[in-house]
């Protein structure tokens, strides 16, 4: 049976009476659902909102059992990596225009604007600096600036230089000594309140939570067609009494994040098994009100770093934070700061904020961004680029499976709702009924 607990992570005072619920299997249980997303993060969350919201304005929505379950394996949704990380809006700058990333950064980020001025979640268009201290990296920039065009092969996202005068009227104490592009759709947003918003849409149109629950066995129903055309069995474990449930479900979403490998390998045979990489980020405070900065700041990306380098972002306060780095760790649940990467920060933050007061810095909070290799290239078409891992897996039938989402993930993460909404719709996945 499903145990009903009172949500504690609803942070607006119209979503105070949302109820969220617990697996629980003092008896045995089997609840059919048409569609089960395992993972409550941003984008298990804005995928779970889509498919209720498309169930909400169907005519099967009147069926009782045509229900949407997020599964969260933590006491609370959005703990991982949606919560750890820079809270940046990105433009779209960095992936190619033919990549996943791009498009749905793009689209996601054009979504996340609109949808944050319609339900009063915080944010700020607060502009990018990428900031170049060699010719190199100045074509760099170029290149970027370039992809970015409105032309036929171009991006279509807003980019514009910085000139000498400009920058030294804007930031006087950011330093760029072979050139400044601006991304001035780039900003940030309130995370939580993000996921709070998405959470309440989702269970105000019928979404059930179930919380403090770990899939440990997926299989798809008997069938003579593909696996999976008859629907899914799931095995959860109560995580705090270990007790198990068994539940049905027509399409099952792999939206687990740092987990999602896990839930992969459980499918799959043995031979198509995969594994993620796992590159924590390291962030440190600045407790200081000098040098002030208005925008965020950012190096060029280095070639197969894995990351787009130590930065400078603001929190919706204005207050400054530096990070994240990448350090490569065997276990996603390592979350400790590395204070010892604390002098390379503050070398790499010194080439473009030299009057940064080291003192002032300090460890603050880390996150782990799930990759699909161990190193790579940010930019599509460079060496070990790996795109977003989306899609209905071949040899099965009803299962959508996310691998790989990092960033641009949470600017991106509306539209990655959208996309597996139409993957089961569009392509006559879902028929709208949960007869199982």
């Amino acid at each position: 049976m499903l145990a009903r607990t009172v949500g504690s992570q609803v942070q607006f005072g119209h979503l105070k009476n949302v109820v969220s619920r617990s697996f629980s299997s003092t008896a045995p249980a089997r609840a059919d659902f048409t569609h089960v997303v395992i993972g409550g993060g941003a984008v298990g969350l804005a995928i779970a909102r889509a498919l209720t919201s498309h169930q909400a304005s169907s005519s099967s929505s009147s069926s009782s059992t045509n229900t949407t379950l997020l599964i969260e394996r933590h006491p609370h949704v959005g703990t991982e990596t949606s919560s750890r990380n820079s809270e940046v809006i990105h433009a779209g700058l960095y992936y190619g225009a033919n990549s996943l990333k791009t498009q749905l950064c793009v689209r996601g980020r054009q979504a996340l604007y609109a949808f944050c001025a319609e339900r009063g979640v915080p944010h700020a268009k607060t502009g990018k600096w990428i900031v170049a201290q060699d010719a190199s990296q100045h074509e760099s920039l170029r290149r970027i600036h370039e992809a970015c065009s409105g032309g036929s092969d171009g991006i279509g996202v807003p980019t514009r230089w910085v000139g000498e005068a400009e920058a030294r009227e804007k930031e006087p104490h950011v330093q760029a000594r072979a050139g400044i592009l601006e991304s001035p759709e780039t900003g940030i947003v309130d995370s939580h309140g993000l996921m709070g918003a998405l959470r309440g849409l989702f269970e105000e149109e019928g979404g059930v939570t179930a919380v403090n629950s770990t899939v440990v066995g997926v299989e798809p129903l008997p069938t003579s067609n593909l696996p999976g055309s008859s629907g899914w069995r799931l095995t959860v474990r109560d995580t705090s009494t270990s007790e198990e449930s068994t539940i049905t479900t027509d399409t099952l979403i792999n939206s687990a994040g740092l987990g999602a490998a896990a839930i992969h390998n459980l499918i799959v045979p043995a031979e198509r098994r995969t594994r993620l990489y796992y590159a924590k980020g390291n962030y440190f405070s600045y407790a200081s009100s000098t040098p002030k900065v208005s925008r965020l700041i950012y190096p060029v990306t280095a070639p197969g770093a894995g990351g787009l380098g130590t930065h400078l972002t603001l929190d919706l306060a204005g207050r400054m934070r530096f990070g994240p780095d990448v350090e490569w760790v065997e276990n996603p649940d390592d979350l400790a700061v590395n204070a010892a990467r604390l002098p390379a920060a503050v070398r790499e933050i010194k080439k473009y904020l030299p009057s940064v007061d080291e003192g002032a810095l300090a460890p603050d909070y880390a996150g782990i961004r799930p990759k699909l290799r161990p190193a790579g290239a940010v930019a599509e078409g460079g060496d070990g680029f790996v795109d977003f891992h989306i899609r209905e897996e071949d040899g099965f039938r009803g299962w959508v499976n996310l691998l790989g989402i990092e960033s641009p993930g949470l600017t991106s993460c509306l539209a990655i709702g959208e996309l597996v909404r139409d993957m089961l719709y569009k392509s006559g996945r879902v028929e709208g009924s949960a007869a199982l």
